[in-house]
């Protein structure tokens, strides 16, 4: 039987949120410690993975359950120590988030009895300070939980766009960086993932997470069009661009045929339900093709202003 705890509902794009972030942990689970969390990775023997998320749900609200979805177990460097690494991506800011660490912590702690790593990556702009959580009494410390967090609006990142790690190349946007510097980061971005040597699965993968999370104007993008055309490998950057918008245009059609078969597709089949609401269809037309529930397509259509 799943473990459960009960939670607050989350944000509306909790979901999209939460699968990005696990994908993109999963693939490259080495590369992410390396860059973020270099103490970790160098006493994590690599060769010993085995992902434990689809053994932890968490009861978020009436009937729904959510998967802890990046919980891994491995070893210690030159050691049988088995050890758990648990990285919990959190997207808005939560009162009580500590306790809920600790919460985590202790499920997985009941149910496999092993030492674990507890990781928290923020991306709300909240100025968290948190990496604790304590309980005690003016008579008694009864406990003290640490856990590591990486705060992604206080990362600068300048400090990433010389390396060759795809997390980085994925996560610059979700770093702190202003309006006017949107166009510079994409552009940088691109210049990352064209110097990487990784197939195309991948490739597409790190491009999709960064767009998610920064998508430039039509404005925006003519700007950069102009800066690429600047940079001593601009022909390589710019056949990336195309390649990219075509076969974006594919997963779309795929996408489309495959609504509503695994859970990965949510954000395509959201992308679909926009499309529809412009072209004026009928809501319940729309519930029927996507699966999505009426109250979704209603807050798509506000979201989105159509």
């Amino acid at each position: 039987m799943p473990l459960l705890v009960k939670e607050k509902p989350p944000l509306s794009n909790y979901t999209q949120h939460d699968l990005l972030y696990k994908e993109l942990i999963h693939t490259f689970f080495a590369e992410f410690l390396a860059v973020f969390f270099p103490d970790v990775h160098k006493n994590i023997d690599f060769h010993r993975i085995k992902p434990l998320s689809e053994e932890m749900h968490t009861d978020i609200t009436k009937g729904k359950t959510h998967r802890l979805d990046i919980v891994i177990e491995t070893i210690l460097k030159g050691t049988d120590v088995v050890v758990i690494v648990h990285i919990e991506p959190q997207s808005y800011q939560q009162a009580h988030f500590s306790e809920r660490m600790y919460h985590y912590f202790s499920m997985l702690y009941n149910k496999y009895r092993k030492p674990i790593i507890p990781i928290a990556v923020l991306s709300h702009d909240a100025n968290w300070e948190e990496n604790c959580y304590t309980m005690a009494f003016d008579f008694l410390p009864v406990l003290t939980f640490n856990y590591l967090t990486l705060h992604l609006k206080k990362q600068n990142w300048r400090d990433y766009i010389r390396s060759n790690n795809p997390v980085a190349a994925a996560l610059l946007s979700e770093m702190g960086y202003s309006k006017e510097e949107r166009v510079q980061v994409k552009k940088e971005f691109l210049r990352m993932i064209t110097r990487m040597e990784l197939n195309p699965a991948k490739q597409r993968m790190i491009y999709g997470f960064f767009e998610s999370y920064l998508k430039l104007t039509e404005d925006e993008e003519e700007q950069l069009m102009t800066e690429i055309n600047k940079l001593p490998e601009a022909d390589k950057v710019l056949e990336l661009t195309i390649s990219y918008e075509e076969k974006g245009k594919e997963i779309g059609k795929e996408i489309g045929k495959e609504i509503g078969k695994k859970e990965g597709e949510l954000i395509g089949v959201k992308k679909v339900a926009v499309e529809m609401l412009k072209e004026k269809t009928d809501l319940a037309f729309i519930a029927k093709v996507t699966q999505l529930d009426i109250e979704e397509i209603k807050q798509l259509k506000r979201q989105y202003k159509i």
